[in-house]
């Protein structure tokens, strides 16, 4: 059987997240777009084959359209795949999946009665690296674990995007905070609460171009993020045990391809050692999972939502509480949406 996707949003990770990978596959295929600006969408549809449609709703209700893929401003991914799965389709929608906890139990609510079932586009879930970072913990192989030190940067947005607009759910944090804590879960787990940040912005009421954050973890250990819009991009982890320092850098590199990721250690007395992991394309394998639970191989949204909802919580709280500092947007050169 052959599924049919529709795209909520023209944009430029629809193409990669979508539209590349689902040409290699026979179970999945492309067959509808819509978007806010209807020239942008005549384009787009015309550029890559797909079939255009007047506006969301018409996506979300079209009889040929088995998932809907949501690629919005942050602010509106909860709203369409709440719509979505009242029509009882599978939703694909950008991370993060909703702003906060309210948005969160309203789109269960929806799909409970709507039938449709939720997956996060978060492609980095489940890497290899995940396992053998977690075996490491399991088995004490290095001591107590002290800390875990993210950092991702991305390019400026452009200017006028939604990325700077904290109405449309714009700034780092929340570009950020889903890989972040994604991350944390599938290794050491995720506090039940807490946690402080500090946001630094251009403007009083403006979004965050910086943003660190601090989480405790069991034993005294905390996990800290770092996250800015800078002209290198940046994204790993770093977790500091008490005789040795693992590393993992490039975490966002599956993202171009199937490529590895290196786990590096160097321990205290100045041994080093790589485990390279097998490659994987996140998209690709992001795709599979679509079409496992579009087609029952999965289990259902209701047994992710436990996974998914204490991430939602913590990056809500972090990002509502989080102290605000009027900085300077540091000079990056030429800036472009990532």
């Amino acid at each position: 059987m052959t599924w049919g996707i529709g795209l909520i949003g023209a944009t430029g990770i629809a193409v990669r997240a979508v539209i590349a990978p689902s040409r290699e596959r026979r179970d999945i295929t492309v067959r509808a777009v819509a978007a806010s600006d209807g020239d942008r969408a005549s384009a787009f549809g015309q550029r890559h084959g797909v079939r255009v449609l007047p506006s969301y709703e018409d996506v979300v209700t079209a009889p040929d359209v088995d998932i809907v893929y949501v690629s919005l401003h942050n602010s509106a991914h909860a709203h369409w795949a709440r719509r979505a799965v009242a029509e009882g389709r599978t939703v694909l929608v950008e991370k993060p999946l909703c702003l906060g906890l309210a948005e969160c139990d309203a789109l269960r609510d929806a799909e409970r009665l709507g039938g449709g079932q939720v997956l996060e586009a978060l492609p980095t879930l489940r890497h290899p690296w995940h396992d053998v970072v977690r075996h490491m913990l399991d088995a004490g192989r290095f001591g107590r674990l002290h800390g875990v030190h993210s950092r991702f940067d991305f390019r400026p947005p452009a200017f006028g995007g939604y990325r700077l607009r904290p109405e449309l759910g714009g700034g780092i944090f929340l570009d950020s905070a889903s890989y972040w804590l994604q991350a944390l879960q599938d290794t050491v787990g995720l506090p039940p609460s807490g946690g402080t940040g500090t946001a630094r912005c251009a403007e009083p009421h403006g979004v965050d171009h910086a943003f660190e954050a601090e989480l405790p973890l069991p034993d005294a250990a905390t996990a800290t993020l770092s996250c800015s819009f800078a002209a290198r991009h940046t994204a790993e982890h770093v977790f500091e045990f008490a005789e040795a320092r693992v590393r993992v850098r490039g975490v966002l590199l599956p993202a171009a391809g199937a490529v590895p990721l290196n786990v590096a250690v160097r321990t205290t007395t100045g041994r080093t050692e790589v485990t390279r992991t097998e490659p994987v394309s996140y998209y690709e394998r992001q795709l599979g999972r679509v079409a496992d639970l579009v087609s029952g191989r999965a289990g259902h949204w209701g047994a992710q939502s436990a996974v998914a909802r204490p991430r939602i919580v913590t990056m809500e709280h972090l990002h509502r509480t989080a102290r605000r500092e009027v900085a300077p947007v540091p000079s990056t050169g030429s800036a472009h949406e990532s």
